[in-house]
């Protein structure tokens, strides 16, 4: 009893370790102090233009779809894997958003993963947003190495949020934004 009073803290902090390495215990405890600390996304005050719309991208039916439909409209767009913890903590607020705005803005949350394995994911949180696939790159300005990465692209195609990593999609800078953009 005595072991334990005088190193209570080094066997708590021995515990958190092995639960951060088993894959397991570890994407949970990453996708809570996301979500937990997940903040609102920037808005550009120096916005780049989109010119090149073109892209293809394959739909939950395995239709090809030309991203050039996706010109002349507010788009957020959103690449993100089941694997990945930020992307895995921003989906709940990325859910809300679309709830919200789903009818209004032109939603693409592209993936590289199995059609199969994101199904699952997607029915497991019964998660309700449209799922793309990309057939190949996308134009540069939309190009990115990290996971999770979203932009929100106005009717003229000015990128007005570039973020990495996770955040709160469902607050008021977003919803104020896309009010605005819609606007437009």
């Amino acid at each position: 009893m005595e072991f334990l009073k005088k190193h209570w803290s080094n066997i708590l902090f021995a515990l958190f370790v092995a639960a951060m390495l088993i894959p397991q215990t570890r994407t949970p405890i990453v996708v809570f102090v996301q979500r937990t600390f997940a903040i609102g996304p920037s808005v550009k005050k120096n916005k780049a233009q989109l010119q090149d719309y073109d892209w293809q991208v394959r739909n939950s039916k395995n239709e090809s779809i030309s991203f050039t439909e996706a010109q002349d409209e507010v788009v957020l767009l959103n690449f993100w894997a089941t694997w990945c913890p930020p992307c895995i903590a921003e989906m709940p607020s990325m859910q809300k958003l679309y709830d919200s705005y789903g009818d209004k803005v032109q939603f693409y949350l592209v993936t590289d993963e199995e059609p199969e394995k994101v199904n699952q994911f997607m029915e497991k949180y019964n998660y309700t947003l449209p799922i793309y696939y990309s057939e190949y790159a996308p134009p540069k300005l939309l190009q990115s190495r990290a996971l999770p990465t979203t932009f929100v692209i106005g009717k003229d195609g000015k990128i007005h949020i570039k973020e990495t990593g996770s955040a709160r999609w469902h607050g008021n800078r977003v919803t104020d934004l896309l009010d605005e953009l819609l606007a437009e």
